[in-house]
């Protein structure tokens, strides 16, 4: 059966609906996590064995380390401008991935979303060009500044129960922090992670 025949049950569902089944849970820092990316990163690069891959980098408050965050492992895979969105896209829904939101320069998937809710491991995907990749940096600073961690984790906390159930608000409040300091860690450590 193709992708196209019959949506996923979560694919139907409203946004109401979906951030009632999963609402916005913060856990203490995990070290598990970690393990979860790289088990999760050897897995992807099997999956796309025949795909160029430029790098697979775990991302988002799991990788920060030490901080209160969503035990959700985000994980970037960045490819070439050459390579094709929509075939790695295709491999990874066979992969057991759900798309969940597109555009022409990326896609977010996930896994371990399920119709009773959140599986022990879930990922959340986002395939990008190699460059597109501010996450990195901003992981970066947070993880080398321990007040700046210590910010971050008190606004996710301050947040998480007012928004628990709309998970956009959740994130566009922390929007203006991560900008901020996406900015600063840009020009700190400029060119670390251009793709030549």
């Amino acid at each position: 059966m193709s992708h196209d025949e019959q949506p996923h049950p979560l694919l139907r569902m409203s946004l109401t609906q979906l951030w009632e089944l999963f609402p916005i849970i913060l856990s203490p820092f995990n070290p598990l996590w970690r393990e979860w990316f790289e088990e999760e990163k050897s897995f992807l690069l099997k999956q796309l064995t025949h795909e160029k891959v430029l790098r697979i980098s775990h991302i988002g408050s799991t990788a920060i380390g030490g901080i209160w965050a969503k035990p959700i492992i985000d994980i970037l895979v960045e490819i070439p401008q050459e390579a094709s969105l929509s075939q790695i896209k295709e491999k990874l829904l066979e992969a057991g991935y759900l798309c969940m939101n597109e555009t022409s320069t990326r896609i977010t998937l996930n896994k371990g979303y399920t119709l009773q809710g959140f599986a022990e491991k879930v990922f959340h995907l986002h395939l990008r060009y190699g460059g597109d990749n501010d996450e990195l940096y901003f992981r970066d600073y947070v993880q080398e500044h321990l007040l700046v961690a210590r910010q971050y984790e008190a606004l996710k906390i301050s947040l998480w129960k007012p928004y628990e159930h709309d998970r956009d608000a959740y994130t566009a409040h922390k929007t203006d922090f991560i900008k901020k300091y996406t900015q600063i860690a840009k020009k700190m450590y400029q060119g670390r992670y251009e793709v030549v």
